[in-house]
């Protein structure tokens, strides 16, 4: 994306009949307020089979219309889409070992540390699998003003449990995960992951920190009366990452249907012809990074999340399927199995947080694309 100030990309509509149970659900899911709108596609063996919407940015009558094309807010999927995904890259680039110890990486996470302080065996696979111990979730907005004061309370922060023993989803371990990436190739994510992922796949419209001339043109996440005080639009939801100046480890990505696909549709690929060296990712790297980790039945492998009896992707994703979720109501799901990908944007925390109906829209979404296959 040229500075961030447009929104490209091959966004024509492809639907079709067949899968006219999976567009009953969202369009229930509109009407009983789920979200008010949302932009979804479905990629089969290489081919875009779905690429629609349904819904408006918001549910007034006079609310722009969401379309194929539309940018959300993606939450929680920036972990796989940017974070992971660049760990992936250094990984396959013999630049990154999964066995390194954060504090080598990041020494502030050490320093003044007791000796047999737990948080010196952090290793960056343990923020990866979400079991390094570190606790799921801390406001630290509610505390701090400036990224270096965010990222010193983090540094800070004290562990729950012995690395590995115990798997607790983490934001505070991804926003670290995020830092020590950084450390390692020198670089802010954010421009690293445009130059090495983004720009090489024609993801144009994928981006941090959108400009603020095309704000208009994402829909609006919430109408915020407990932090910022006013409508969170063309910024990031998230609090701390907000923050971090829009830019983390844990969220802050923004995309749309067509550059999630080509993303998924990459990591495919890669499962097809392992021996094309325009592959950006190999064959055996997404395999190491989609095997859960544990401990015990813990889903999470490294940075992706696995299907799980009560998975969001429903009954029919095999076991060799990778995905992951996002807070504002974003999701994406693989089956290498059966070459299958289905994204999901949504923006279900409009006008505020308090439907949790996406917990039933998105298994029934998928279940019902699954039977269409």
């Amino acid at each position: 994306m040229d500075d961030n100030n447009t929104l490209r990309g091959n966004c024509r509509t492809i639907s079709d009949p067949k899968f006219g149970a999976a567009y009953r659900v969202l369009e229930d899911a509109i009407a009983a307020g789920a979200f008010p709108g949302c932009a979804f596609g479905v990629l089969v063996n290489g081919e875009v089979v779905i690429q629609d919407a349904r819904g408006r940015f918001t549910y007034e009558e006079s609310s722009p219309p969401v379309t194929s094309g539309t940018v959300f807010d993606l939450a929680s999927v920036s972990k796989v889409v940017a974070t992971t995904a660049t760990a992936m890259l250094l990984y396959q680039r013999g630049q990154l070992d999964l066995d390194a110890k954060l504090g080598d990486l990041l020494p502030e996470f050490v320093r003044g540390r007791e000796p047999d302080d737990p948080a010196r065996r952090v290793m960056l696979r343990h923020l990866l699998a979400h079991n390094s111990g570190l606790p799921a979730y801390v406001e630290f907005f509610r505390t701090v003003q400036t990224p270096a004061e965010l990222l010193n309370a983090c540094m800070r922060l004290k562990l729950e449990a012995e690395p590995g023993t115990r798997a607790d989803y983490s934001d505070p371990g991804f926003t670290l995960l995020g830092k020590a990436l950084e450390a390692a190739m020198g670089e802010a994510l954010d421009a690293f992951s445009k130059r090495e992922i983004f720009g090489p796949l024609g993801m144009e419209a994928t981006c941090y920190r959108p400009a603020h001339e095309i704000w208009s043109a994402i829909p609006p996440t919430e109408e915020d009366a407990a932090f910022r005080h006013r409508r969170i639009q063309g910024e990031v939801q998230d609090e701390n990452a907000w923050v971090l100046g829009g830019v983390a480890g844990h969220a802050g990505l923004f995309s749309n249907v067509p550059d999630v696909l080509r993303f998924a549709g990459e990591l495919l690929r890669s499962q097809a012809d392992d021996s094309d060296e325009n592959n950006l990712f190999q064959a055996t790297v997404v395999n190491i990074f989609g095997n859960r980790q544990g401990p015990g039945d813990s889903s999470r492998a490294l940075g992706w999340d696995t299907p799980s009896a009560d998975s969001s992707s429903g009954r029919y994703f095999s076991p060799r399927s990778i995905g992951h979720l996002g807070y504002s109501g974003c999701s994406l799901w693989i089956d290498l199995e059966a070459r299958l990908a289905v994204v999901l944007l949504t923006n279900r925390t409009w006008p505020d947080r308090k439907s949790l109906l996406i917990r039933q829209v998105r298994p029934a979404f998928h279940d019902a694309i699954r039977r269409a296959i």
